[in-house]
Protein backbone atom coordinates (compact mmCIF):
# COMPACT_ATOMS: atom_id res chain seq x y z
CA UNK A 1 0.00 0.00 0.00
CA UNK A 2 1.48 3.53 -1.23
CA UNK A 3 0.86 5.91 1.60
CA UNK A 4 2.10 9.40 2.36
CA UNK A 5 4.49 10.50 5.02
CA UNK A 6 5.48 13.79 6.64
CA UNK A 7 8.76 15.05 7.16
CA UNK A 8 11.49 16.72 4.94
CA UNK A 9 13.40 15.42 2.72
CA UNK A 10 15.83 16.58 0.16
CA UNK A 11 16.00 14.86 -3.28
CA UNK A 12 19.12 12.82 -3.54
CA UNK A 13 19.49 12.23 -7.36
CA UNK A 14 19.07 16.17 -7.52
CA UNK A 15 22.16 16.46 -5.32
CA UNK A 16 24.23 14.33 -7.30
CA UNK A 17 23.78 16.04 -10.24
CA UNK A 18 24.62 18.89 -9.07
CA UNK A 19 27.98 17.48 -7.53
CA UNK A 20 28.72 15.94 -10.87
CA UNK A 21 28.89 19.50 -12.43
CA UNK A 22 30.86 20.79 -10.06
CA UNK A 23 33.08 17.81 -10.35
CA UNK A 24 33.22 18.83 -14.09
CA UNK A 25 30.84 15.38 -15.04
CA UNK A 26 27.43 17.38 -16.19
CA UNK A 27 25.67 16.80 -19.48
CA UNK A 28 24.96 19.41 -22.27
CA UNK A 29 21.63 19.59 -24.55
CA UNK A 30 23.59 17.45 -26.75
CA UNK A 31 24.37 15.03 -24.31
CA UNK A 32 28.57 15.04 -24.42
CA UNK A 33 30.20 14.67 -21.12
CA UNK A 34 32.52 17.09 -19.20
CA UNK A 35 30.17 20.14 -21.55
CA UNK A 36 28.96 23.21 -19.38
CA UNK A 37 25.02 22.80 -19.44
CA UNK A 38 23.08 24.40 -21.98
CA UNK A 39 20.95 27.39 -21.07
CA UNK A 40 18.16 25.50 -22.80
CA UNK A 41 16.00 23.45 -20.93
CA UNK A 42 14.26 20.28 -22.31
CA UNK A 43 12.05 18.80 -20.33
CA UNK A 44 10.35 15.18 -21.60
CA UNK A 45 6.90 14.64 -20.65
CA UNK A 46 5.77 11.21 -21.79
CA UNK A 47 1.99 10.95 -21.19
CA UNK A 48 -0.21 7.48 -20.52
CA UNK A 49 -3.06 8.99 -22.82
CA UNK A 50 -4.32 12.28 -24.79
CA UNK A 51 -8.04 10.93 -25.10
CA UNK A 52 -9.57 12.25 -21.89
CA UNK A 53 -9.91 16.40 -21.75
CA UNK A 54 -8.56 16.29 -18.73
CA UNK A 55 -5.18 15.34 -19.96
CA UNK A 56 -5.28 17.59 -22.86
CA UNK A 57 -5.86 20.46 -19.96
CA UNK A 58 -2.73 19.15 -18.11
CA UNK A 59 -0.20 19.42 -21.25
CA UNK A 60 -1.54 22.38 -22.70
CA UNK A 61 -0.88 24.24 -18.87
CA UNK A 62 2.40 22.48 -18.50
CA UNK A 63 3.60 23.42 -21.98
CA UNK A 64 2.41 27.00 -21.40
CA UNK A 65 3.94 27.42 -18.00
CA UNK A 66 7.57 25.99 -19.01
CA UNK A 67 7.68 28.65 -21.68
CA UNK A 68 7.19 30.62 -19.70
CA UNK A 69 10.37 29.54 -18.07
CA UNK A 70 12.39 29.26 -21.24
CA UNK A 71 12.44 25.44 -20.77
CA UNK A 72 10.81 23.31 -24.45
CA UNK A 73 8.66 20.31 -23.61
CA UNK A 74 8.73 17.03 -26.13
CA UNK A 75 5.48 15.52 -25.31
CA UNK A 76 4.78 11.81 -25.82
CA UNK A 77 1.19 9.69 -25.72
CA UNK A 78 1.13 6.29 -25.24
CA UNK A 79 -2.42 5.73 -25.98
CA UNK A 80 -2.43 3.44 -23.09
CA UNK A 81 -0.03 1.04 -24.27
CA UNK A 82 2.72 0.05 -21.80
CA UNK A 83 5.28 -1.34 -24.12
CA UNK A 84 4.95 2.18 -26.33
CA UNK A 85 5.29 4.19 -23.42
CA UNK A 86 8.71 2.97 -22.42
CA UNK A 87 9.43 3.00 -26.58
CA UNK A 88 8.22 6.35 -26.01
CA UNK A 89 10.80 7.41 -23.14
CA UNK A 90 13.48 5.86 -24.83
CA UNK A 91 13.03 8.52 -27.82
CA UNK A 92 13.06 11.38 -25.59
CA UNK A 93 15.78 9.89 -23.85
CA UNK A 94 17.83 9.65 -26.75
CA UNK A 95 17.02 13.72 -27.14
CA UNK A 96 19.05 14.16 -24.12
CA UNK A 97 16.12 15.98 -22.26
CA UNK A 98 17.60 17.26 -18.79
CA UNK A 99 13.92 15.84 -17.02
CA UNK A 100 11.64 13.45 -17.47
CA UNK A 101 8.09 13.92 -16.53
CA UNK A 102 5.92 10.92 -16.55
CA UNK A 103 2.28 9.99 -16.91
CA UNK A 104 2.33 6.45 -16.24
CA UNK A 105 -0.08 4.23 -17.84
CA UNK A 106 1.09 1.22 -15.14
CA UNK A 107 2.61 2.33 -12.56
CA UNK A 108 4.91 -1.05 -11.89
CA UNK A 109 5.66 -1.20 -15.70
CA UNK A 110 7.02 2.38 -15.55
CA UNK A 111 9.90 1.78 -13.28
CA UNK A 112 11.90 0.54 -16.50
CA UNK A 113 11.37 3.64 -17.39
CA UNK A 114 12.77 4.96 -14.09
CA UNK A 115 15.92 2.89 -14.76
CA UNK A 116 16.88 3.75 -18.38
CA UNK A 117 16.61 7.66 -17.04
CA UNK A 118 19.10 7.30 -14.68
CA UNK A 119 20.83 5.52 -16.70
CA UNK A 120 20.99 8.40 -18.71
CA UNK A 121 21.43 10.80 -15.81
CA UNK A 122 18.20 11.99 -16.48
CA UNK A 123 15.81 12.71 -13.56
CA UNK A 124 12.27 11.45 -13.28
CA UNK A 125 9.20 13.02 -11.52
CA UNK A 126 6.25 10.97 -11.74
CA UNK A 127 3.18 13.41 -12.69
CA UNK A 128 -0.33 12.86 -10.85
CA UNK A 129 -0.10 8.71 -10.77
CA UNK A 130 3.41 7.30 -8.93
CA UNK A 131 5.54 4.63 -10.38
CA UNK A 132 6.41 1.75 -7.70
CA UNK A 133 8.96 -0.32 -7.17
CA UNK A 134 11.88 2.28 -8.12
CA UNK A 135 14.10 5.06 -7.22
CA UNK A 136 11.90 8.08 -8.27
CA UNK A 137 13.28 11.27 -7.89
CA UNK A 138 9.83 13.27 -7.11
CA UNK A 139 6.41 12.29 -6.98
CA UNK A 140 3.51 15.77 -7.93
CA UNK A 141 0.25 14.89 -7.43
CA UNK A 142 -3.05 15.52 -5.77
CA UNK A 143 -3.48 13.52 -2.29
CA UNK A 144 -5.14 10.90 -3.81
CA UNK A 145 -6.33 9.34 -0.60
CA UNK A 146 -7.95 12.18 0.68
CA UNK A 147 -9.73 12.02 -3.03
CA UNK A 148 -11.60 8.97 -2.00
CA UNK A 149 -12.46 9.35 1.71
CA UNK A 150 -14.09 12.84 0.07
CA UNK A 151 -16.19 11.06 -2.56
CA UNK A 152 -17.32 8.17 -0.01
CA UNK A 153 -18.05 10.71 3.08
CA UNK A 154 -20.11 12.82 0.77
CA UNK A 155 -22.24 9.42 0.00
CA UNK A 156 -23.07 8.18 3.09
CA UNK A 157 -24.03 11.75 4.25
CA UNK A 158 -26.40 12.45 1.13
CA UNK A 159 -28.34 8.99 1.03
CA UNK A 160 -32.03 8.79 1.26
CA UNK A 161 -31.88 8.31 4.95
CA UNK A 162 -28.17 9.44 5.78
CA UNK A 163 -25.43 6.80 6.65
CA UNK A 164 -27.77 4.10 5.66
CA UNK A 165 -28.16 2.78 1.95
CA UNK A 166 -27.07 -0.09 -0.91
CA UNK A 167 -24.93 1.13 -3.05
CA UNK A 168 -22.86 -0.39 -6.03
CA UNK A 169 -18.95 0.53 -6.26
CA UNK A 170 -17.33 1.48 -9.50
CA UNK A 171 -13.29 1.30 -8.90
CA UNK A 172 -11.15 2.47 -11.71
CA UNK A 173 -8.26 0.69 -13.33
CA UNK A 174 -6.01 -1.97 -11.69
CA UNK A 175 -3.27 -0.56 -13.94
CA UNK A 176 -3.67 2.69 -11.95
CA UNK A 177 -2.16 3.08 -8.38
CA UNK A 178 -4.00 6.12 -8.19
CA UNK A 179 -7.49 3.64 -8.46
CA UNK A 180 -6.18 1.89 -5.15
CA UNK A 181 -5.74 4.93 -3.39
CA UNK A 182 -9.29 6.05 -4.22
CA UNK A 183 -10.04 2.76 -2.77
CA UNK A 184 -8.31 3.00 0.40
CA UNK A 185 -9.56 6.38 1.12
CA UNK A 186 -12.80 5.40 0.19
CA UNK A 187 -12.58 1.83 2.48
CA UNK A 188 -11.42 4.30 5.15
CA UNK A 189 -14.70 6.08 5.23
CA UNK A 190 -17.02 3.12 4.51
CA UNK A 191 -15.82 0.28 6.70
CA UNK A 192 -17.62 1.28 9.83
CA UNK A 193 -20.41 1.73 8.22
CA UNK A 194 -20.23 -1.49 6.57
CA UNK A 195 -19.49 -3.09 9.97
CA UNK A 196 -22.29 -2.49 11.19
CA UNK A 197 -24.76 -3.23 8.54
CA UNK A 198 -26.08 0.45 7.82
CA UNK A 199 -24.09 0.25 4.63
CA UNK A 200 -24.28 -2.94 1.86
CA UNK A 201 -22.37 -2.54 -1.08
CA UNK A 202 -24.15 -5.03 -3.39
CA UNK A 203 -21.97 -5.06 -6.08
CA UNK A 204 -18.44 -3.79 -7.34
CA UNK A 205 -15.46 -4.47 -9.85
CA UNK A 206 -12.58 -2.84 -11.58
CA UNK A 207 -13.34 -0.20 -14.52
CA UNK A 208 -10.66 -1.49 -16.69
CA UNK A 209 -8.60 1.62 -18.19
CA UNK A 210 -10.87 3.80 -16.80
CA UNK A 211 -13.54 3.17 -19.86
CA UNK A 212 -16.95 4.96 -19.54
CA UNK A 213 -18.59 1.48 -21.47
CA UNK A 214 -17.18 -0.83 -19.06
CA UNK A 215 -18.57 1.15 -16.00
CA UNK A 216 -21.89 0.62 -17.63
CA UNK A 217 -21.22 -2.75 -17.49
CA UNK A 218 -20.86 -3.06 -13.79
CA UNK A 219 -24.09 -1.38 -13.18
CA UNK A 220 -25.96 -3.26 -15.96
CA UNK A 221 -24.53 -6.27 -14.26
CA UNK A 222 -25.37 -5.17 -10.75
CA UNK A 223 -29.13 -4.40 -11.93
CA UNK A 224 -29.06 -7.69 -13.39
CA UNK A 225 -28.35 -9.83 -10.44
CA UNK A 226 -29.64 -7.36 -7.49
CA UNK A 227 -32.79 -5.35 -9.29
CA UNK A 228 -33.12 -1.32 -8.87
CA UNK A 229 -33.33 -1.08 -5.40
CA UNK A 230 -30.38 0.75 -4.46
CA UNK A 231 -29.39 4.15 -3.74
CA UNK A 232 -26.12 5.68 -4.94
CA UNK A 233 -22.84 4.76 -7.16
CA UNK A 234 -19.73 5.13 -5.72
CA UNK A 235 -18.07 5.77 -9.07
CA UNK A 236 -14.03 6.56 -8.66
CA UNK A 237 -13.92 9.70 -11.88
CA UNK A 238 -16.45 11.58 -14.17
CA UNK A 239 -15.78 9.58 -16.92
CA UNK A 240 -16.71 5.83 -14.95
CA UNK A 241 -19.64 8.59 -13.54
CA UNK A 242 -20.99 8.80 -16.89
CA UNK A 243 -20.60 5.44 -17.80
CA UNK A 244 -23.16 4.60 -14.75
CA UNK A 245 -25.39 7.37 -15.69
CA UNK A 246 -25.86 6.21 -19.08
CA UNK A 247 -26.73 2.37 -17.47
CA UNK A 248 -29.37 4.33 -15.18
CA UNK A 249 -31.17 6.42 -17.77
CA UNK A 250 -31.84 3.22 -19.86
CA UNK A 251 -33.72 2.29 -16.57
CA UNK A 252 -35.51 5.27 -16.05
CA UNK A 253 -32.79 6.05 -12.43
CA UNK A 254 -31.29 8.85 -13.61
CA UNK A 255 -31.22 11.80 -10.93
CA UNK A 256 -32.89 9.45 -8.45
CA UNK A 257 -29.65 7.35 -7.45
CA UNK A 258 -26.94 9.32 -6.21
CA UNK A 259 -23.31 9.02 -8.15
CA UNK A 260 -19.86 10.67 -7.17
CA UNK A 261 -17.11 11.62 -9.70
CA UNK A 262 -13.97 13.16 -9.61
CA UNK A 263 -11.51 15.44 -12.38
CA UNK A 264 -14.54 18.59 -12.53
CA UNK A 265 -15.08 17.43 -16.19
CA UNK A 266 -17.46 19.76 -18.16
CA UNK A 267 -19.81 16.71 -19.07
CA UNK A 268 -19.56 16.02 -15.13
CA UNK A 269 -20.11 19.25 -14.10
CA UNK A 270 -23.12 19.78 -16.24
CA UNK A 271 -25.03 16.80 -15.40
CA UNK A 272 -24.18 17.74 -11.54
CA UNK A 273 -26.05 21.14 -12.64
CA UNK A 274 -28.80 18.95 -14.45
CA UNK A 275 -29.10 16.96 -11.55
CA UNK A 276 -27.97 12.98 -12.98
CA UNK A 277 -24.67 13.69 -10.79
CA UNK A 278 -23.86 14.48 -7.38
CA UNK A 279 -20.89 15.81 -7.09
CA UNK A 280 -17.41 15.25 -8.41
CA UNK A 281 -13.66 15.97 -6.50
CA UNK A 282 -12.66 19.41 -8.29
CA UNK A 283 -8.70 18.93 -8.44
CA UNK A 284 -7.31 22.53 -8.90
CA UNK A 285 -4.97 20.87 -12.20
CA UNK A 286 -3.62 24.54 -12.90
CA UNK A 287 -1.46 24.32 -9.46
CA UNK A 288 -0.69 20.48 -9.84
CA UNK A 289 0.79 21.56 -13.59
CA UNK A 290 2.41 24.38 -13.02
CA UNK A 291 4.20 23.40 -9.78
CA UNK A 292 5.34 20.12 -11.84
CA UNK A 293 6.57 22.26 -14.58
CA UNK A 294 8.17 24.91 -11.83
CA UNK A 295 10.11 22.17 -10.39
CA UNK A 296 10.93 20.13 -13.23
CA UNK A 297 13.17 23.42 -14.25
CA UNK A 298 14.61 23.78 -11.06
CA UNK A 299 15.75 20.51 -11.11
CA UNK A 300 16.80 20.91 -14.52
CA UNK A 301 18.91 23.64 -13.04
CA UNK A 302 20.35 21.49 -10.28
CA UNK A 303 18.71 23.32 -7.69
CA UNK A 304 18.47 21.00 -4.31
CA UNK A 305 14.77 20.68 -3.67
CA UNK A 306 12.99 20.14 -0.35
CA UNK A 307 9.87 18.41 0.13
CA UNK A 308 7.97 18.11 2.88
CA UNK A 309 6.07 14.99 2.45
CA UNK A 310 7.26 11.37 1.05
CA UNK A 311 5.13 9.01 -0.38
CA UNK A 312 6.45 4.93 -0.04
CA UNK A 313 6.47 3.45 -3.70
CA UNK A 314 7.69 -0.44 -2.55
CA UNK A 315 11.04 0.41 -2.32
CA UNK A 316 12.10 4.19 -1.40
CA UNK A 317 10.15 7.07 0.69
CA UNK A 318 9.58 9.26 -2.54
CA UNK A 319 10.04 12.79 -2.56
CA UNK A 320 6.31 14.06 -2.95
CA UNK A 321 4.86 17.21 -3.45
CA UNK A 322 0.84 16.89 -2.62
CA UNK A 323 -2.25 19.33 -3.42
CA UNK A 324 -5.41 19.25 -2.05
CA UNK A 325 -8.65 18.98 -3.51
CA UNK A 326 -12.49 19.97 -3.06
CA UNK A 327 -15.95 18.73 -3.23
CA UNK A 328 -17.61 20.53 -5.99
CA UNK A 329 -22.04 19.95 -6.25
CA UNK A 330 -24.46 21.84 -7.56
CA UNK A 331 -24.52 24.33 -4.73
CA UNK A 332 -21.13 25.33 -4.75
CA UNK A 333 -20.33 25.40 -8.70
CA UNK A 334 -19.76 28.70 -8.85
CA UNK A 335 -17.58 29.32 -5.64
CA UNK A 336 -15.22 26.60 -6.76
CA UNK A 337 -15.10 25.42 -10.72
CA UNK A 338 -16.08 28.64 -11.97
CA UNK A 339 -14.55 31.25 -9.39
CA UNK A 340 -10.97 29.66 -10.61
CA UNK A 341 -11.93 30.07 -14.30
CA UNK A 342 -11.44 26.09 -14.70
CA UNK A 343 -14.54 26.22 -16.66
CA UNK A 344 -17.01 29.16 -17.48
CA UNK A 345 -20.43 30.10 -16.01
CA UNK A 346 -21.50 29.38 -19.59
CA UNK A 347 -19.67 26.65 -20.43
CA UNK A 348 -21.23 24.89 -17.25
CA UNK A 349 -24.69 26.22 -17.45
CA UNK A 350 -25.17 27.06 -21.37
CA UNK A 351 -28.97 28.76 -21.20
CA UNK A 352 -30.05 27.83 -17.95
CA UNK A 353 -30.34 30.19 -15.25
Amino acid sequence: MVTARTGLMVLSFALSVAIGLILGHGRDSTGEPGAAPSAHLLIGLSMDTLKEARWQRDRDMMLARAASQGAEVLVQSANSDDARQIADIEGLLTRHVDVLVVIPHDGTAMAKAVRLAHEAGVPVIAYDRIIRDSDLDLYVSFDNVRVGQLQAKYLVDHLPTPGKGTIIRILGSKADNNAQLFKQGQDEVLAPYIARGDVKVIHEDWADDWKPENAKKIVNAAISQHGRAFDAVLASNDGTAGGAIQALSEEGLAGKVLVTGQDAELVACQRIVAGTQAMTVYKPLERLATSAMDLAVQMARHHVIVAKQTVYNGKVDVPAVLADVVVATRENMMDTVIRDGFLTKQEVYGGAP
